[in-house]
Parts: structure tokens; C-alpha cells; sequence
């Protein structure tokens, strides 16, 4: 494979939407969220951009800002240039594949107004986890926004149970077979690492941020954002 999930690259766009409850509605929940908190928002970063449909959504939402794409894979960030190739390259910057916890060696200090991280802190057991907020954290500027959207482990066996039978019955109804389901969730606790939205919580304010919010939950995906 040539990134974290369970698909390729080329084929990313289409699967995640197939696998993820309400995958669009991420997007658009952070956009709306930024224009709360962050709506002079002059350089956003986000990490883990995936194949960039994230930022497509919000450079017409917020067209004086500067863009910054970061990924570990450089299968997406590919992805990702080739979806922004017919956009204006001013207000776009991609760093080479990097995950969040290496910002620091491309960024300065208090860089970013707003980063965000779509369903790519997951993959990482702490301390791995702290330090990529950690890492988000020292980026900020005073003031300055994280959103994240991540998988929510539930509290007992028996919410785990009834939550990965529900996300099977989604994946099945969207066009992928039994087999390709029950190949996913075995890669839950495995090779994606979901913690309960306590133990999320407790980590952003372990990271240093002052205000931590729960935002937004559905199924087992939860969205998270943080002010420093």
C-alpha cells in the first residue's frame, strides 16, 4: 500500500466516502467551524490532507489564506496536487510527506492559525499520539485552532460490539461487500488505534490547550478542536 488506510491512493476518494459514515460532513463541519473561531484565518495547515479535498472545499471560503498540505504518504499529496492543479498556486504550499508530529521541521514556531487533521491521528498509539499534538500545539499561534476529526472507541465491550456491527451494516449498504467489511474492522485496535473521546479530550489538554471541546459525534467517528 502506499498510505495508512486500506486502499490506495488513486483510489481513496471513492472508498473513504464507502466506508465512512458521513465522511462530507467533516469537511464541511470544519469549515464552519473555522469561520466561527478563525475567520481571519491567514495560514492553515492541514495535515494529513489526504488527496486535498478538504482544502479544495475551503480556499473559495477563505481565498486570502495560505494553504499548507502535509501527508505521510507521497501517494496522496500526488493525489492531492493533481486535485488543486487547476487552482491558482498562490496560497498553496505542500511540504514533503510528513506526519503531524514532524511540522516542526518545516514550519516555524506559531506559524499556523488553524490546523487541521482529518482522520489521520488514529493511526498512532502514545506516546506517538501526544507528541503529534504536541507538535500542533507548538505550531499554533496564540489563540490558534485545531480541529480534528478521529475514530471514538465506546466506552464497554458491549457499545464496541453494537458500534462495529452498525459500521459494517453502513459500509455493506454503500457498495462493499461482506468480506471487504469484516477485512476493515479487523484492522481496528490493530493497525487504527480508536480511544474513547474522554481519553481524546484528555489528550489535547495534555498537549497545552486551554479550551477542548467535543464538537461533533456520530457512529464511531468524533470531532474534536482546541484553542491554545
Amino acid at each position: 500500500m502506499d498510505n495508512s488506510t486500506s486502499y490506495r491512493a488513486c483510489e481513496y476518494d471513492l472508498k473513504v466516502r464507502q466506508t465512512i459514515p458521513f465522511y462530507e460532513t467533516f469537511h464541511s463541519q470544519v469549515i464552519r467551524l473555522v469561520n466561527v473561531v478563525k475567520p481571519d484565518v491567514t495560514c492553515w495547515v492541514d495535515t494529513g490532507c489526504g488527496t486535498g479535498h478538504l482544502v479544495q472545499q475551503a480556499r473559495p471560503v477563505f481565498p486570502d489564506t495560505r494553504f499548507v498540505l502535509a501527508d505521510p504518504s507521497e501517494a496522496m499529496l500526488a493525489q492531492a496536487r493533481g486535485r488543486l492543479a487547476g487552482t491558482p498556486e498562490n496560497g498553496l504550499t505542500f511540504l514533503p510527506p510528513c506526519g503531524s508530529a514532524e511540522l516542526g521541521r518545516h514550519l516555524a514556531p506559531a506559524a499556523a492559525d488553524v490546523i487541521t487533521a482529518v482522520q489521520c491521528h488514529h493511526y498512532l498509539k502514545e506516546p506517538a499520539r501526544l507528541e503529534a499534538l504536541q507538535t500542533c500545539f507548538h505550531t499554533l499561534r496564540p489563540g490558534g485552532l485545531l480541529v480534528s476529526f478521529e475514530n471514538a472507541a465506546p466506552r464497554t465491550a458491549e457499545g464496541a460490539r453494537v458500534g462495529l456491527q452498525g459500521w459494517k451494516s453502513f459500509m455493506v449498504a454503500h457498495g462493499r461487500t461482506t468480506e471487504e467489511a469484516d477485512k476493515h474492522l479487523a484492522r481496528y485496535g490493530t493497525e487504527f488505534f480508536p480511544i474513547t473521546v474522554e481519553q481524546h479530550l484528555q489528550l489535547l489538554t495534555q498537549a497545552g490547550f486551554s479550551v477542548v471541546e467535543l464538537f461533533w459525534y456520530s457512529h464511531l467517528q468524533a470531532g474534536f478542536y482546541a484553542i491554545k
